[in-house]
């Protein structure tokens, strides 16, 4: 390819590449407007299962607690889609975080709307598939503003 260009005169290898670059960066413009808009969705759908105290805690922290269904256990959900669910205490402390989600690449509100669902309604099959990670990792804070 290489001796191919040093055929080309400079004018002509210029512009292919220019065209070659136009083309990457629409193409790469195109796969985050996709991507906006599948997260967009997702966390409309997300939101409309969350209660008023809920949506009000994501629009504000972007996280949201939910009560498991067997212990009574609250959970905080954050945003992202691993190692984001910690088991809360009394004290508003974390006592462990909790690593689970559907299978598939799923955007963010999808996954969170399916822990919340699985907390809240089969708590115990679903960290009985769980994996612990440690409580010293703090609650995810400072990410992307709500859609």
């Amino acid at each position: 390819m290489i001796a191919g260009l040093r055929d080309m005169p400079l004018r002509s290898t210029l512009r292919g590449l220019s065209g070659v670059l136009r083309a990457t960066l629409a193409a790469i413009r195109d796969r985050w407007q996709a991507y906006e808009r599948t997260e967009a969705r997702a966390l409309a759908l997300m939101s409309a299962w969350l209660s008023p105290e809920q949506r009000s805690q994501f629009v504000k922290y972007h996280r949201f607690d939910v009560i498991g269904s067997e212990s009574g256990k609250r959970y905080r959900i954050c945003y992202g889609t691993s190692t984001n669910v910690y088991e809360m205490d009394g004290s508003d402390r974390v006592v462990v975080g909790w690593c689970f989600r559907p299978a598939g690449s799923l955007a963010a509100g999808d996954v969170m709307l399916a822990q919340k669902i699985a907390l809240e309604t089969d708590e115990r099959a679903t960290l009985m598939v769980a994996r612990p990670f440690p409580s010293s990792l703090p609650p995810r804070t400072n990410l992307p503003p709500v859609v």
